[in-house]
């Protein structure tokens, strides 16, 4: 999947936020965190982990735009450390159940985090597409829900959200 589109629209909503808001010069630490948070939001959405409750997962698109809320953060962090080289949604074999899956995931956000580097960077991205492969995620399921949330972005920033 070509990411070429998704990183200039992140761009010009970063810009956007950046002229309306009083957003400090460097936000890099608070984009990471907020990573890490939208995964765990994704988690929760998809209950995988809850082996104590017989509640099933949320609605397919509830995930699916928790899902894009990560996108979303992993793009501005390319953008800001001038990763946006990365074209290509890189591909890459990680195996687990879903569980599995985002402690794997978690665990790249945060060597990322320590080691920025475009293979750490890449690998962040890989372990995205593992999860997305597992919870049924086409790549247009992905730039249409992203789409969709980065217009209801604009929307929030102009209402003050």
């Amino acid at each position: 999947m070509n990411l070429s589109q998704l990183f200039t629209m992140q761009r010009e909503l970063d810009s956007f936020i950046r002229e309306n808001s009083d957003v400090p010069t460097d936000v890099f630490r608070e984009k990471g965190l907020a990573l890490i948070v939208e995964l765990a939001e994704l988690a929760n959405e998809t209950r995988s982990f809850k082996f104590w409750s017989t509640k099933g997962p949320s609605a397919n698109e509830i995930i699916l735009e928790e899902y894009v809320d990560s996108i979303h953060f992993l793009l501005s962090l390319g953008i800001e450390k001038e990763f946006t080289q990365v074209t290509q949604w890189p591909e890459g074999e990680v195996t687990g159940d879903l569980t599995e899956l985002f402690l794997k995931t978690m665990e790249s956000i945060t060597r990322f985090l320590h080691e920025l580097t475009i293979q750490s960077y890449e690998n962040v991205w890989i372990h995205y597409g593992a999860i997305a492969r597992k919870l049924g995620f086409t790549y247009e399921d992905i730039i249409n829900a992203y789409i969709a949330k980065n217009e209801e972005n604009y929307e929030r920033q102009k209402t003050g959200y």
